[in-house]
């Protein structure tokens, strides 16, 4: 018969718990429901991508070839929505003197020259209006200047006379640094805001963003090779592929609950085998010798 003290020493038997049973404790709820939330805060911005990928209500074919007033389509300060870029316009005003400016790196039917750009400074609204218009391009830089004189010449000579100018609203293509080696205030970039800060008598004046890039050469210039854009497709694969990085992401945050709580439970049952280990080395014949 074994005696009380040998049942003493025998190793009680612990059962390691299951990865169910852990995940099923508090802690492991808690943050099962936390990634929940972050998944669905990852899926509905996937949707949301998803939804903005496919454009419901194209412009009909052709839609930027009709001529529309500038006031119809776009604000002054205000952005060219992309359907719109290329959009014909037309718009009257006055040219301003002294604000014909040059443009270089602009290319006509692949032949890099200059494009000549004045102010033109909008007739028939409440408040004071100007939008940059590219009226021509040249081959050389010379050609160019002789045109800003002339321009400049006809201006002063009727600073009054209104102007109707028709050509496609283009949007701002940003600030650049000229090429190493030439004038550093040449301008290879056609940007509104630059032009601004080369105008005259622009206090308290509204300006466009977008130019317009005119379809009939002003003064003595080439016109400006300006074909009508290429239409858009419907879809818009870039925001699919956004859409379905949220998706991984949602997906990987599910994952990351169930690997820790794998993780925690692995160890768990590692540290019981570890510590059953050692309590039966320590009730071994040996250890007691």
């Amino acid at each position: 018969m074994t005696s009380p003290s040998a049942i003493e020493q025998e190793p009680r038997q612990v059962f390691p718990p299951t990865l169910r049973e852990v995940m099923l404790r508090p802690r492991w709820l808690a943050l099962l429901a936390f990634s929940l939330v972050v998944a669905g805060v990852l899926a509905w911005l996937g949707q949301w991508q998803l939804g903005r990928a496919v454009d419901t209500a194209p412009s009909e074919p052709g839609q930027t070839e009709i001529v529309r007033p500038l006031a119809d389509v776009a604000q002054p300060g205000a952005y060219l929505p992309e359907p719109l870029v290329g959009q014909r316009v037309e718009a009257n005003g006055r040219w301003i003197a002294g604000d014909f400016l040059v443009v270089a790196s602009r290319f006509n039917d692949g032949v890099e020259g200059y494009w000549v750009t004045g102010q033109l400074r909008l007739d028939a609204v409440a408040t004071p209006t100007s939008i940059a218009v590219a009226v021509g391009w040249t081959r050389d830089a010379s050609s160019a200047d002789r045109a800003v004189e002339a321009l400049d010449a006809q201006v002063r000579a009727d600073p009054d006379a209104v102007v109707a100018v028709t050509g496609r609203l283009i949007s701002d293509e940003g600030p650049g640094r000229p090429p190493a080696g030439v004038d550093p205030q040449t301008m290879t970039r056609m940007s509104p805001a630059v032009l601004l800060g080369r105008w005259h008598d622009v206090d308290g004046v509204a300006v466009y963003r977008p130019y317009i890039a005119s379809q009939t050469a002003i003064g003595p210039v080439d016109a400006i090779d300006s074909p009508a854009p290429e239409e858009r497709s419907r879809v818009n694969w870039l925001n699919i592929f956004y859409a379905a990085e949220w998706a991984i992401f949602a997906g990987f945050a599910l994952y990351l609950w169930y690997r820790l709580a794998r993780d925690a439970w692995e160890k768990e049952v590692e540290d019981l085998e570890d510590a059953e280990a050692e309590a039966l080395a320590a009730g071994s014949p040996a250890s007691r010798d």
